[in-house]
């Protein structure tokens, strides 16, 4: 007789154990478990019968993947995570019995837990590092900004700052600033490295609030900023690397005698590095400028249509021409505008930028008073000196141009005037069903309703095509039979008066009968053939529909609720600009 299986030691009982089962296996506590799996990317998972995972049990257990746990048995982390939790509990016994001298042992001898294997072995290329650079940057960024917390380490503060402005130079060096958006929650970049598009936040500059009580788990946060800082670091030092940069950057050009007194002035150079408005060091002097050099594409022998060739020719010119898009340009800074995101745009796009002393002390490279300047960025409704010389704009212009990718017209931005909508560069991308605001409606092209019109004639079919020719020749034939007929009654010569009679019949018009249609009867078809069309779908595709479904109403209702807010705002507009006109007008009545 055969061995018979017991139960739950196969299938989704075996597959998946509880996370009390996986900290007994791994010996380690909650907090460590916790580290480990977040650097090692290891989440929880639902299973699809969870009575069975959890062999029968009832409520609901946290469970991973069996082969995920014996995957954390065989990391040398593990026995780090060890090596601390013992030397801090003998550092907690040492503060107890008060003894200084073990104290001040332990605590200059704490183990480091170095996670740079694991980076290797989440990322294999460079390519896979550069795809996870979205969340690694925003997270960079928030910690970036932080105050000093109790449960941050200020050093990660320190860390995530120095890291997410050094990719802010390889960014400006590549000129790789792609698309900018301004929204609540920060400033939205978009640049593209290496093929990859890469997409962060950077918050807004505001003070933070001391929390009285603390409703974020900064710990597990502070793993995450971890992970992605060492992440992050070996993502520089190859971009760096392969646009011939000095790392850890260094400012001026190459020279070998001069890079030891850089190198000595490390906390003057690292305010000047932050400052984002002077060039780096170079590994070598005769290097070219990434920025510069002009990249031919390539061109490859294709047997079937080159559509999509010459679209990718048209980005390429849109891509080379965006790069200079702000060359030339010499632009001053007022001390209320934004600082860094407002550097970082223009440069990557090669204007030159500077600002007043007194806001950031390095960095600045020509004053207020010079008469080159061509455009300086104001956030006030006005101010007393102004140049002739040069164009007062306000900071949204900077961020319209990036999008629009070409130079925007100053005069709707100019000081005090209400600005035009700041349309967001990343709606076309994520969303095909949207609503589309009429700012973004006059800013398409004309030629955009040709191609709808000439995608409607493609879709007409041959056979409509010769339908359509047959009619037309029978409607000929029928016309020629009745001259034929006219023709007939006239037997012999026909004098000019009967030619002229057969012509005025001919230009005969005749009232024709109007096609009533009856629209409901028509919705309702329409509504029956789209059920029965719902009936024959597969059964194991239903719930896709039912979800498809779901969604499309789903936009649907937000698409309606938008363009009913749209209503409200123009009809609160146009009632705000008669109150003016009304109160200008009693005003000059009440002067005369």
């Amino acid at each position: 007789m055969p061995m018979q299986k017991k139960k739950f030691q196969s299938g989704e009982g075996a597959r998946y154990v509880t996370r009390r089962a996986a900290l007994n296996k791994l010996q380690l506590s909650l907090k460590d478990f916790r580290t480990l799996c977040i650097i090692k990317g290891i989440y929880p998972r639902e299973p699809a019968h969870r009575r069975r995972a959890q062999r029968g049990k009832s409520g609901i257990h946290i469970l991973y993947l069996k082969k995920d746990i014996l995957f954390l048995l065989h990391e040398p982390m593990i026995w780090k995570l060890r090596d601390l939790q013992v030397h801090l509990n003998r550092l907690r016994r040492a503060k107890g019995m008060h003894q200084k001298d073990m104290i001040k042992r332990y605590a200059n001898t704490i183990p480091r837990v170095a996670i740079d294997h694991v980076v290797k072995e989440r990322y294999p290329t460079f390519i896979d590092a550069l795809r996870d650079m979205d969340d690694a940057l925003t997270l960079c960024c928030l910690f970036a900004t932080f105050p000093k917390l109790k449960s941050i380490p200020p050093n990660l503060i320190a860390l995530c700052r120095r890291l997410t402005v050094e990719f802010m130079h390889v960014c400006i060096a590549a000129r790789a600033l792609r698309k900018v958006f301004i929204s609540i929650k920060g400033i939205y970049f978009q640049v593209e490295l290496k093929g990859q598009a890469i997409t962060w936040v950077i918050p807004h500059n505001y003070p933070h609030e001391p929390q009285k009580k603390q409703e974020v788990d900064f710990y597990t946060m502070a793993t995450f900023a971890d992970f992605y800082s060492t992440a992050l670091g070996f993502v520089n030092f190859r971009l760096y690397n392969n646009l011939n940069l000095h790392y850890p950057p260094r400012l001026g050009s190459y020279n070998a005698e001069r890079l030891e007194e850089e190198i000595l002035e490390e906390n003057e150079t690292s305010d000047r590095v932050a400052a984002l408005n002077l060039p780096l060091l170079k590994t070598a002097e005769d290097v070219e400028d990434p920025a510069d050099a002009e990249l031919d594409l390539d061109t490859f022998a294709l047997d079937g249509d080159e559509s999509k060739a010459e679209e990718a020719r048209k980005e390429y010119e849109k891509v080379r021409k965006l790069k200079k898009l702000f060359e030339g340009l010499k632009v001053f800074l007022n001390r209320e505008v934004p600082r860094e995101p407002l550097v970082f745009a223009l440069r990557c796009f090669g204007a030159q930028v500077s600002w007043d002393e007194t806001t950031f002390p390095e960095g600045a490279t020509f004053p207020e008073t010079d008469e080159t300047i061509t455009h300086q960025i104001v956030d006030r409704p006005d101010i007393e000196k102004q140049y002739i010389s040069r164009y007062y704009v306000q900071p949204q212009w900077v961020f319209d141009c990036v999008n629009a990718r070409e130079l925007i017209p100053v005069d709707k931005y100019f000081l005090g005037t209400p600005l035009p909508p700041h349309l967001s560069p990343f709606t076309v991308e994520y969303r095909t069903q949207r609503y589309v605001p009429p700012e973004e409606k006059a800013l398409t092209d004309p030629s955009v309703i040709v191609n709808k019109d000439q995608e409607l004639l493609d879709e007409i079919s041959d056979n409509d095509i010769e339908d359509i020719e047959d009619d037309k020749k029978e409607s000929e034939d029928e016309t020629m039979d009745a001259d034929d007929e006219d023709l007939d009654e006239y037997d012999g010569e026909m004098t000019e008066e009967q030619l002229a009679e057969i012509k005025r019949k001919k230009m005969k018009v005749e009232s024709g009968t109007p096609e009533v249609i009856n629209k409901g009867k028509l919705r309702r078809e329409m509504h029956q053939m789209k059920l029965l069309k719902e009936k024959m779908i597969q059964k194991k595709y239903r719930n896709l529909y039912k979800s498809m479904k779901s969604g499309r109403m789903k936009r649907e209702k937000e698409i309606k609720l938008l363009k009913y807010k749209r209503r409200i705002h123009e009809r609160t507009s146009v009632e705000n600009k008669r109150a003016e006109i009304r109160a200008r007008r009693a005003q000059a009545a009440t002067l005369m």
